[in-house]
């Protein structure tokens, strides 16, 4: 392997996680990004903020009454955004610059950006079909609030994957207990304000996955923190399998029918792949991976 291949993949979080549009496009454009800006001062939480601020022109862009060049402004928009929170998270790991609220911004950025569209998709609507405006923002709401779940579970999943893979990879994936015992012990301010947020994100997480929760105690009991490397192995397994449904909930996965319905002029469709199809999705995989974790603990006890 060459230098250049090795610092590429040390950018990435991993490459099991990582899908084929990500592989082929955005992270390797990210790492060229990050590369270039290594050495000069600019930091992760830097371009973060600025990749929240394209992703949310973006959103703007798809507010207009249909025209092409606006809806090509807008996915050129939301492009960048993302390859920008490519660059945030691979500049990080290359210069080793992280932090709490980093980590935090990062996951918010992508939330902001669809709630921008959601909020212009539903005035666009009551412009476009004023006879049904009572209708819209409900269905903005509950888009966003699928959303949300959504993407919450898909972040919970990609994380436990890389806890699978090595401890320095799964370093990120705390529970709630542990988040909430590094909150209090914080000074009052945005930092503590955001990391207390994110406990309560992951408690809610661990709700809905109570036989992941067995799984994991089950683990610390008999193995503490040295899990083996067969089951290490054979969990990665089963969980990549179900990567492939993961993926759709990811940005690529649903900004490949956003970019359709914008292009087409038919944003009302969005609404309906984001709540009934995606919606579905995530209960398949939240469904398949606890019977997953289910057979893990049987095996072990």
């Amino acid at each position: 392997m060459s230098e250049l291949s090795a610092e590429y993949e040390a950018s990435l979080k991993s490459i099991e996680t990582e899908n084929k549009i990500d592989r082929i496009f955005y992270r390797p454009l990210g790492f060229l990004i990050a590369k270039a800006l290594k050495n000069t001062g600019i930091t992760p939480n830097m371009v973060t903020v600025l990749s929240i601020f394209v992703g949310l022109g973006g959103g703007i862009m798809f507010y207009f009454p249909y025209n092409i060049k606006f809806a090509l402004f807008g996915i050129l928009f939301l492009v960048c955004a993302n390859i920008l929170d490519c660059v945030d998270g691979q500049l990080a790991r290359l210069t080793g610059i992280k932090s709490e609220i980093g980590r935090i911004l990062d996951g918010f950025a992508g939330d902001l950006w669809f709630f921008c569209i959601y909020v212009a998709f539903a005035l666009r609507l009551i412009h476009e079909y004023p006879a049904w405006w009572f209708l819209f923002f409900p269905l903005a709401v509950l888009s966003g609030l699928s959303h949300q779940a959504q993407a919450a579970m898909t972040d919970y999943y990609k994380t436990l994957h890389l806890f699978f893979v090595s401890k320095e990879k799964g370093k990120e994936f705390e529970s709630s207990a542990q988040i909430k015992a590094r909150c209090e012990h914080m000074k009052a301010g945005i930092v503590k304000f955001f990391t207390c947020g994110y406990a309560r994100y992951t408690h809610n997480q661990e709700k809905a996955t109570p036989q992941l929760q067995r799984l994991l105690a089950v683990l610390k009991e008999k193995y503490h923190d040295n899990i083996p490397e067969n089951i290490r192995i054979a969990f990665r397994k089963k969980s990549r399998q179900l990567m492939r449904y993961i993926d759709f909930l990811t940005f690529n996965g649903r900004t490949i029918v956003l970019f359709i319905v914008v292009l087409i002029g038919h944003v009302w469709l969005y609404f309906v792949y984001e709540i009934v199809v995606l919606n579905l999705i995530l209960l398949y995989v939240v469904k398949r991976h606890e019977k997953m974790c289910s057979a893990f603990v049987k095996e072990i006890d």
